[in-house]
């Protein structure tokens, strides 16, 4: 079995209509993977203890999405040095621009990349963990450039075999 390369966490159960879009590139890519949620509100003990093993784990990168508040990101980054990838979930009163601003707004010295609110985010955010991985995995990094061929064909109005 593969060690878990990439964490996708989320701060509760309602982020995974969000967060399966990351979930869904990775698995697309062969990626290991390991989906949870992790709040930092409801179960600190839990994320500070996932976050701290986070490298002894293996984990190249953590993919976390949250609403509202959007601590996760940012106390993720702060107990790791495993690069976090912030997903904002939009949320029902401010449609994910709070969350956006949290992740967005973190202190100098606890770096948490920001992606789009929702799930383009999410898909964009798990493309990143793939060019991450991919800088030292030669067959990733093809894999990817065609499905960065690919999609510049389908664009054209193309196909193009992978």
């Amino acid at each position: 079995m593969n060690p878990i390369q990439v964490g996708v966490v989320m701060g509760s159960s309602s982020d995974w209509d969000t967060m399966q879009h990351a979930v869904q590139i990775l698995q697309e890519f062969g990626i290991s993977f390991d989906a949870r949620v992790v709040s930092a509100h409801r179960m600190p003990d839990d994320m500070f203890t996932y976050a701290e093993s986070a490298a002894g784990r293996g984990m190249k990168c953590i993919i976390a999405g949250a609403g509202g508040a959007a601590h996760l990101p940012g106390m993720l980054a702060a107990k790791t040095v495993v690069p976090v990838l912030g997903v904002p979930v939009a949320s029902k009163h401010l449609s994910g621009v709070d969350s956006l601003h949290s992740i967005v707004q973190m202190p100098k010295g606890v770096p948490v990349a920001t992606f789009a609110i929702g799930a383009a985010g999410a898909a964009n955010a798990a493309l990143f963990a793939v060019a991450m991985l991919a800088n030292e995995d030669p067959a990733l990094r093809e894999k990817l450039e065609a499905f960065r061929a690919q999609q510049t064909a389908a664009a054209r109005g193309m196909t193009l075999p992978l």
